[in-house]
């Protein structure tokens, strides 16, 4: 066998090998024939005529995640970082379109993220776009479906996963929180002193009450026990008079008995009768003005003792004066 033989065999062997083909699941590949789009081959064993067709390219039918960043404002002039991310996948039946209409997907996605969300933000303040960040997702998505349909492209879902607004916002935000919930606290607090001083009020109230009943009870029984008292003395022969002046003698030592029994007792005991009174007065006044006329006979006999002493002159200094002598 000649060796021109042996080349001819081994090439042709490599181009029989090289028209079969496999394609991965969940995958297309275009196949172009002398440069024209020929068909488009799913998963499994595929062939073609070597030299006259060729892989055109591959076509990848899973769902992609694609996370758009964008810095926009909000209708109250707060600027904030958002976070959206967009699933899509190719649409089986539309991988022509996918594949000759659109050449950088990525690309034209953020640019209708970017349009759809610079347009809805502004509308809202910022916390309207905590609360209504669904419905910008749902936005963004109706608004990528009506376009990406076009170019064979099915978007799945949007999700806006991160607002993000400046540190200093922030900040404000968590103290105006914070000064809310004090608020909140002072209010509970008010409420609960406010509940606590009415219960002891009416606590106080109740006890006042039922103090007052109790004295009202005890004055009543003294009442009813000097009755029989006086009745039981009346029966013996001792008149009302009597029995009234032995009653309240009686109460009155039972009362210095009482007030012997305390040993810690600072009471001081004065006479109650009115003359008692006037007298207790005019001993006071008395003792004062006696005080007043012995501290003025201790000061003048003090001056008297205390006598001046005389100048002594000095020595030599009355041999130096003489007197004047008239011509």
């Amino acid at each position: 066998m000649s060796t021109a033989l042996i080349i001819i065999l081994v090439l042709a062997f490599f181009i029989f090998m090289s028209s079969f083909f496999t394609v991965k699941q969940q995958s297309s590949v275009v196949i172009e024939r002398f440069g024209k789009f020929h068909s488009v081959r799913n998963s499994g064993l595929q062939l073609k005529i070597p030299i006259v067709d060729r892989l055109a390219g591959r076509v990848n039918l899973k769902i992609q995640q694609l996370d758009v960043i964008i810095e926009t404002k909000t209708k109250d002039n707060v600027f904030i970082k958002m976070k959206v991310s967009v699933q899509f996948k190719v649409i089986q039946e539309k991988v022509y379109d996918a594949f000759y209409k659109l050449e950088y997907p990525h690309d034209q996605i953020t640019a209708y993220v970017f349009d759809v969300v610079r347009a809805e933000v502004p509308k809202l303040k910022l916390d309207d776009v905590f609360e209504r960040k669904d419905d910008i997702a749902i936005a963004v998505k109706r608004e990528l479906n009506e376009a990406m349909t076009t170019y064979g492209y099915d978007i799945i879902n949007t999700l806006v996963t991160d607002i993000d607004p400046d540190i200093q916002v922030k900040n404000a935000m968590n103290r105006i929180n914070a000064a809310d919930r004090e608020k909140t606290a002072a209010e509970f607090e008010a409420e609960s002193s406010r509940i606590r001083i009415v219960a002891k009020a009416k606590a106080e109230a109740e006890s006042k009450r039922l103090q007052g009943q109790g004295i009202a009870d005890q004055r009543r029984e003294i009442a009813r026990g000097l009755v029989e008292s006086v009745e039981v003395l009346n029966n013996v022969g001792i008149n009302s008079q009597e029995a009234s002046a032995l009653i309240v003698v009686t109460q009155h030592y039972d009362t210095l008995q009482a007030i012997g029994a305390d040993a810690n007792s600072n009471l001081i005991l004065l006479p109650n009768s009115p003359q008692a009174g006037s007298d207790m007065l005019n001993n006071m006044v008395a003792s004062f003005t006696a005080s007043n006329q012995v501290g003025e006979m201790m000061k003048k006999n003090n001056k008297k003792i205390e006598k001046p002493k005389p100048i002594q002159p000095q020595s030599g200094y009355e041999d130096d004066i003489q007197p004047e002598t008239k011509e």
